[in-house]
């Protein structure tokens, strides 16, 4: 009757474990039958497979995990012990629909000098790079991923000595040059007007001689940020 008991109860938190879990991952499969695991032998440890249990009814019930949660069987003392724990490799593509609630991380670390990633690969596993990236989301499919710091924030500075009349000057690097408000030009020192005195495409600055004429030596010192 104890051990009858004790199934049952081991149950019960089972259950209630997964429809925890499956409320936080919202897995994508929300009809339709899972494939049965292989049973869990008692005594190994696994990540996977199937527990079986027996209800009070001594019907003989399965239960299993799946999708970002792992599962361990024990191997010592408690070998009839399987705990459910968040973390794992998802393996249906997954979504959260917060429904206008707030979903939130606490006890997060602060950082304020640490370098950005120069080493960040897609796909990577933690411990592979060095550095710090930074997660984004993807608003057309609503898929998280990562960009490198470097990316979000980009300045660039780069001077020319002109020659007679040279109007046109590109970039090295072929940088694209954002608007007009996050690009300054200047000619010896001296700030050219926006789309007055200059245009801007792409990775190129073009000066219009505009009340002014370009000389041979004249320095055109570009500055942009984005």
């Amino acid at each position: 009757m104890k051990i009858k008991n004790l199934a049952t109860n081991l149950k019960h938190i089972a259950i209630g474990l997964v429809l925890f879990s499956s409320a936080i991952l919202s897995a994508q499969q929300t009809s339709g039958d899972v494939s049965k695991q292989a049973d869990i032998d008692p005594g190994t440890t696994t990540t996977a497979g199937a527990v079986r249990v027996i209800d009070n009814k001594g019907t003989i019930k399965y239960l299993q995990a799946k999708n970002g949660i792992t599962m361990l069987s024990n191997t010592t003392n408690d070998v009839t012990t399987t705990t459910w724990q968040l973390g794992g490799t998802l393996t249906d593509s997954t979504s959260i629909d917060v429904n206008g609630n707030v979903f939130g991380l606490n006890g997060l670390e602060l950082i304020s000098t640490e370098t950005p990633s120069t080493d960040a690969t897609t796909e990577s596993d933690g411990g592979t790079g060095t550095g710090y990236t930074i997660l984004v989301r993807d608003e057309e499919t609503g898929a998280v991923k990562k960009l490198l710091a470097t990316d979000l924030i980009q300045s660039g500075q780069e001077a020319f000595t002109a020659t007679a009349a040279q109007t046109a000057y590109a970039l090295t690097g072929s940088p694209v040059l954002p608007n007009f408000s996050q690009v300054w030009v200047y000619r010896n020192g001296a700030k050219l007007v926006a789309n007055t005195d200059y245009t801007v495409a792409a990775s190129t600055v073009t000066l219009i001689e505009n009340d002014y004429s370009i000389y041979a030596g004249d320095v055109v010192e570009v500055q942009f940020i984005k």
